[in-house]
């Protein structure tokens, strides 16, 4: 007895095969040559054959096209199979006695030819068989080679391709364009990730046009980021247009472009589009979208690349130096010295001193950061040690502490080290961690700062006021002290000259019973008005900038004087 549940698996097992032919007798010959070996699925009219390809596409590993139906032309078929991503890769080959059709079926794409009459079924069974064999060796290619969401070519192979591109076409000029969603993450979050892949499809289908319209390649690199590698355009706005319009009509979300034009192929490739993504990380604000690398960026480049190279001597040699900048109590009837605030600076054997807007921000985004605030720390701790010796006075110091420190598991130790090797006591060094940096992972960073408070230091909240976090938040979050942001004072006593949100939030840290600093105070009236709000500490020019420890040592020695 036939085991019926072979059979059936039999046939699940057979590839499938789409005949779409409205000749019945073509067809059952069709069935008797291949019927053993495939499973047969047919279509007798255009529209038919489109629905079934519509619903079984991922299932077939073949198209049988006759072009000449009842109701449509075969070509026409063939024509739509190759413009949807759907069926764009699904093997053709076209059945006719028209051999004068052969060359434009081929330019859209059919793979063979069997022509009317039909030819030995021998012959026939080993065209479908090679057809189906290249065309599954390619899947595989395919597979490797592509990003299976969007179909572009991922990152190593695009290189390849992009390389094989110079060579072929060494006298066009090119470009490099980088493409990035903004916030994509908040898409993700908001919408869901199936959401947010369908936004990435729709671009990574947008870019396959553009490069199969104009020539090059194109790749999907990472998350939300597009490489494209193309001959010259020129008018990039209108082409982040056509991006953003094929994307999302309604504006909705916003694209970010990047662009080194006209290539230099002296470079190797990934400098060229290293090039165009520090132009699109230029793009900052809602009014710009685009950015071309140009010589202004190709000197920050440069700049950039010196410093990070200079990193590991300016720490050997000490060439960062350690300023003090100090913070005076104004709650008794004169202001009095009360702490300081370690800021870094660098003194380069060659560019003089390098503004901390340049290094901080780029040390941060190349993983030095941790590096550099430890050697400040370190550096803190020894002077805190050498005033109390020479001075006979101790002076608490805060110093920056970045999320990236706090990510370190290591963190709590290294502090009570730093801390033992100096003799420092209890509340001599305060650890100043942004706003921010609470927002982000905040359990394991409450985890973080609560073992630091634990081993006794106190906890200021830099830039307070910068929008990050909410007054809710505030309570639940271990804090010794509120900093108040240099820019919102800034606004608060500017042309406009509205204090109320200002005195609003002095009032908030009186309740939760929170001392709070005021930095960027810079006039008498700006002082006389935060201490009459209830402020406890001024730090600012009003003062003293921040001082070289030379010249901080003088500045406390007259007031003691």
């Amino acid at each position: 007895m036939v085991d019926e549940r072979r059979v059936m698996g039999a046939e699940r097992e057979k590839r499938r095969i789409l005949i779409i032919e409205d000749e019945l007798l073509n067809l059952e010959m069709l069935r008797m040559m291949l019927s053993e070996k495939y499973r047969i699925e047919a279509a007798q009219t255009g529209k038919e054959a489109l629905r079934k390809l519509a619903e079984e596409a991922d299932s077939l590993s073949l198209v049988l096209l006759d072009l000449n139906l009842p109701d449509m032309k075969g070509i026409d078929i063939l024509r739509r199979m190759k413009r949807s991503t759907l069926t764009a890769l699904l093997p053709v080959i076209v059945m006719t006695a028209d051999q004068e059709a052969e060359v434009e079926c081929l330019t859209l794409g059919a793979i063979d030819f069997i022509s009317k009459p039909y030819p030995p079924p021998e012959v026939v069974r080993a065209r479908i068989w090679r057809t189906i064999q290249l065309s599954e060796d390619q899947d595989v290619i395919s597979w490797t080679e592509r990003d299976q969401l969007t179909g572009l070519y991922n990152r190593s192979y695009f290189y390849h391709y992009a390389g094989r591109f110079d060579t072929f076409y060494a006298d066009v000029r090119t470009d490099a364009i980088v493409l990035n969603i903004s916030h994509f993450h908040l898409i993700n979050e908001r919408y869901g990730r199936a959401y947010g892949d369908e936004v990435l499809r729709k671009i990574g289908a947008e870019v396959r046009k553009l490069v199969e319209e104009k020539g090059g390649n194109a790749c999907r690199l990472e998350g939300d980021t597009f490489l494209i590698y193309c001959p010259h355009i020129g008018d990039y706005k209108e082409l982040l247009n056509r991006f953003t319009t094929a994307l999302d009509p309604d504006g909705y979300f916003r694209l970010r472009m990047g662009v080194y034009a006209n290539t230099d192929r002296g470079l190797e490739l990934e400098r060229r589009f290293d090039r165009a993504k520090l132009a699109m990380n230029s793009v900052r604000n809602y009014g710009k979208s685009v950015a071309i690398y140009d010589e202004a960026l190709h000197e920050r480049e440069t700049l950039n690349e010196a410093l990070l190279d200079g990193f590991r001597a300016a720490i050997r040699e000490k060439q960062f130096r350690v300023y003090f900048q100090p913070k005076f109590d104004v709650r008794q009837g004169e202001p009095a010295l009360n702490s300081a605030e370690a800021l870094v600076r660098w003194k380069h054997p060659e560019m003089g001193m390098v503004n901390p807007g340049i290094f901080v921000p780029l040390f941060e985004e190349n993983g030095l950061i941790g590096e550099l605030d430890e050697y400040v720390w370190r550096e803190t701790a020894a002077k805190i040690r050498d005033w109390k010796r020479r001075l006979g006075r101790s002076i608490p110091v805060s110093v920056n502490v970045s999320r990236v420190d706090l990510s370190d598991p290591e963190l709590p130790e290294k502090m009570r080290g730093i801390a033992a090797e100096n003799g420092l006591e209890r509340g001599e060094m305060h650890l100043e961690i942004t706003e921010s940096a609470y927002t982000e992972n905040s359990d394991q960073i409450i985890r973080a700062v609560n073992r630091l408070r634990d081993d006794g230091f106190p906890i200021e909240m830099d830039d307070f006021g910068s929008g990050y976090s909410s007054l809710n938040m505030i309570t639940s979050l271990p804090i010794d002290t509120l900093k108040l942001d240099m820019q919102f004072v800034r606004t608060a006593f500017g042309e406009r000259k509205d204090t109320r949100l200002l005195e609003g939030v002095i009032g908030l840290a009186k309740s939760l019973e929170l001392p709070i600093i005021a930095e960027g105070v810079e006039t008498a009236e700006q002082m006389q008005t935060l201490k009459a709000m209830g402020c406890d500490i001024i730090q600012g020019y009003y003062f003293s900038r921040p001082l070289p420890v030379e010249e901080f040592e003088a500045f406390v020695l007259r007031l003691r004087d």
